[in-house]
């Protein structure tokens, strides 16, 4: 968790609602099915002349670190667990000076039930507003590339993931039984953040990594608590599939 998700706004759209600006013109395409390995958007803060410039990137998801010997390890990197990431050689080094922000819709999981009968579920704001993730990148260099090839660094990225919320953290009624409703699809969530929580988490100067850990994973509760849970079509299932008829409420199985 997580494996799937929704990421279906325009670049425009995610340059206004971030603040940020483009170092290098972008390709992106929205998608209903966005699966590992797949380019995504991020958003990340770099000092450049001593300013602080907020950008977006495109990334591809599944970090690859930067001493790896080839970029096939990262489809099994599209997470980072919050409880362990920093004694993990993967990701300590990016938990301390390469944090983003991983735009979103919503996200797919799936509730098992009898046999193999599977119903997958989008997780999703009930109020229609985006999600922001916690997450990671690292930038890996092809040393097999020539130095002006434009094609020899690559970008990646990992979202944070912790245990999923439980009914007693919960402040109101709607939220506790928000959680119980995750807590019976999977027991780990990825970890969202308010805007508050995001600008600490990009700001590049905080090196206190074990600060901003904690922080997110102290205010996920209140940010997932408003989420809403709904049943969609087994046509998810299939990375091929990729339309908003993906994320149409279905009656659910179970």
């Amino acid at each position: 968790m997580c494996g799937r998700y929704v990421m279906a706004r325009a670049v425009g759209d995610l340059l206004a609602d971030f603040d940020a600006e483009l170092e290098n013109e972008i390709a992106l395409e929205k998608s209903w099915n966005v699966a590992p390995t797949d380019a995504v958007p991020i958003v990340l803060e770099r000092l450049v002349d001593d300013n602080l410039k907020r950008q977006l990137h495109v990334a591809k998801w599944g970090l690859v670190p930067s001493w790896a010997k080839d970029p096939k390890g990262g489809a099994r990197l599209i997470n980072a667990r919050s409880e362990t990431l920093l004694e993990k050689p993967s990701f300590k080094k990016a938990a301390v000076a390469r944090r983003c922000a991983v735009p979103a819709d919503g996200y797919y999981e799936w509730k098992k039930g009898e046999g193999k009968n599977k119903q997958p579920y989008y997780v999703h704001p009930g109020d229609g507003q985006a999600l922001v993730f916690a997450g990671l990148y690292e930038w890996w260099r092809d040393q097999s590339a020539a130095d002006d090839d434009p094609g020899r660094w690559l970008l990646s990225m990992s979202i944070l993931t912790a245990d999923t919320p439980t009914a007693e953290s919960a402040r109101t009624r709607r939220s506790a039984s928000v959680f119980d409703e995750l807590t019976a699809l999977h027991d780990r969530v990825p970890l969202p953040m308010d805007p508050e929580t995001m600008e600490a988490w990009l700001d590049p100067r905080e090196k206190d990594a074990a600060g901003l850990v904690d922080m997110v994973r102290s205010k996920a509760h209140d940010a997932a608590s408003g989420w809403t849970l709904d049943p969609v079509g087994s046509a998810v299932g299939n990375v091929r599939n990729n339309s908003p008829e993906l994320i149409e409420p279905v009656e659910g199985l179970f």
